[in-house]
């Protein structure tokens, strides 16, 4: 408990806000990091997932390399990166492995929000003279949205986590402290920086639970209130007492 509170007390004192190693300035190069490597991600990603989920092909080995792709271990993987590039080159080794890290999770919520829509619905859309182009566009991406926007969120939760690695190969970000604190037993610094860390990702997961319950279209959102309110109606006037 003490070193908990020791920990807050090393957040909180004014020196780690100011200087070259503030905490903001951490703060700031964690989210540029996370924010780059999901763009990039979603890149590559959301158009893949899209054209896998609309034709039904290629979803097997979508699933192989994905799952090959989670078993590479990170920190390996930047080390490599790091060598290959060059030690000048040690952003974009960074960015490639945290980008590498976010294609599985944005890709598997690309194709499954779409694999996910009731057939009826895509043939209703032919049937009403809609191009492929049309019920991509038009049917299939606004219904795939709350599972993409759950793939992001994902991939987001695991590259705010793995940023933290970036500070081994001299990146900064919030692992610094983490890294720098074991050598001389700063433990509060250890501590303070792994709950800074946790703070950032349930602060982007609170943000992203928001957006995934937006994404869902307006008329999803009207038949599910009617579907549970139907029931809760009958069960009320079921419950309801008898007038003498």
């Amino acid at each position: 408990m003490n070193l908990f509170a020791d920990a807050l007390a090393w957040i909180f004192a004014p020196e780690q806000w100011t200087g070259r190693a503030a905490i903001g300035s951490a703060i700031g190069v964690h989210l540029l990091f996370t924010i780059i490597s999901v763009l990039l991600a979603a890149a590559v990603a959301v158009p893949l997932g899209w054209l896998i989920g609309h034709t039904g092909r290629g979803r097997e080995i979508a699933v192989i390399v994905s799952g090959a792709a989670r078993a590479v271990p990170s920190f390996g993987l930047l080390i490599l990166l790091v060598l290959l590039f060059g030690v000048l080159h040690r952003p974009e080794a960074a960015v490639v492995t945290f980008v590498l890290l976010a294609i599985p999770s944005i890709l598997a919520g690309a194709y499954a929000g779409v694999e996910a829509i009731d057939p009826a619905t895509r043939d209703s859309g032919r049937a009403m003279g809609m191009t492929e182009w049309q019920v991509l566009w038009r049917i299939e991406v606004p219904l795939g949205l709350p599972l993409l926007v759950a793939g992001l969120r994902s991939a987001t939760l695991q590259v705010v986590a793995t940023v933290t690695i970036a500070a081994y190969v001299n990146l900064g970000g919030l692992g610094q402290y983490i890294i720098a604190g074991i050598p001389l037993r700063r433990y509060d610094m250890v501590l303070g920086g792994a709950l800074l860390v946790i703070a950032l990702a349930l602060l982007l997961d609170l943000l992203f639970a928001v957006l995934q319950r937006v994404a869902v279209p307006r008329g999803l959102r009207a038949g599910r209130a009617a579907r549970t309110g139907a029931p809760t109606a009958a069960r009320a006037t079921a419950t309801a007492p008898v007038p003498s």
